[in-house]
Parts: structure tokens; sequence; C-alpha cells
């Protein structure tokens, strides 16, 4: 078992997990890249709502990993990944937690789209 260093260290931050009821799809410039009746929403104190699509409902050959890592002290370490869609080349603009920490296991096999940082990207639900 590999718990999150941050959960322990700091109790009072939540994170947390729920199911998306229906579906949701992400475009780029009108092409969709994802499209999932499984989706995770994810809310941290301090970020803004994040939804984990199922890898088998992303289009993966849009992808190309990068070098990118971070480490998040409450899901573990997330690897980023370039995403080529709508006729664009977005740096970043995806990532995965492959080995997230026990607390938070629901999200591995799961791409979130960083569509804040990027309004290209259109995250909704349909």
């Amino acid at each position: 078992m590999t718990h999150s260093p941050g959960h322990q260290q700091h109790p009072e931050h939540h994170v947390t997990e729920h199911p998306v009821r229906g579906r949701m799809i992400v475009r780029v410039k009108g092409e969709v890249v994802a499209d999932s009746s499984s989706v995770t929403r994810v809310d941290e104190d301090g970020a803004p709502p994040r939804f984990y699509f199922p890898a088998g409902d992303v289009n993966v050959d849009k992808l190309r990993r990068t070098a990118t890592t971070t480490e998040c002290p409450f899901k573990g370490t997330a690897h980023y990944f370039d995403l080529e869609a709508g006729g664009r080349s977005l740096h970043d603009a995806v990532w995965s937690y492959e080995q997230p920490y026990d607390e938070h296991r629901a999200l591995a096999g799961r791409l979130a789209f960083y569509d804040d940082k990027n309004p290209d990207i259109e995250v909704r639900a349909v």
C-alpha cells in the first residue's frame, strides 16, 4: 500500500471523487477527442473541478507523451501528454495519474484535460 503523504500531513485538505451522471465530451475546435458516460469528477480544495475520462473513451491517437511530470502530494505523479486535434498542437494539455496513491486509485487509467488553461479545449456534459 502506498498512502498519500498529503492526506497524512494535511487532513484538512479535501480531494473528493464522484461519478458524473450522464455523458461528457471533450472537443478541440469542434473535433471530439473524448466521449464517455463513465467520467469521474474530482473536486480539490483550491482547484477547479477536474473531469477524468477512461483512457478507452479518449482518442489516444491524438496524444503524444511528453517528458513532463508533476508531483501531487495527494494524488501522486502525473504524466503529461501533448494533444493534437482541431488543427492545434497543445503542449502538456492532458495528464494521467498512472499509479495514484491508494486514496485515489480510482483515477488510474483515466485522463484529464487542462480546459481552464487552454480555451481551445471544451469539456462539457451532453
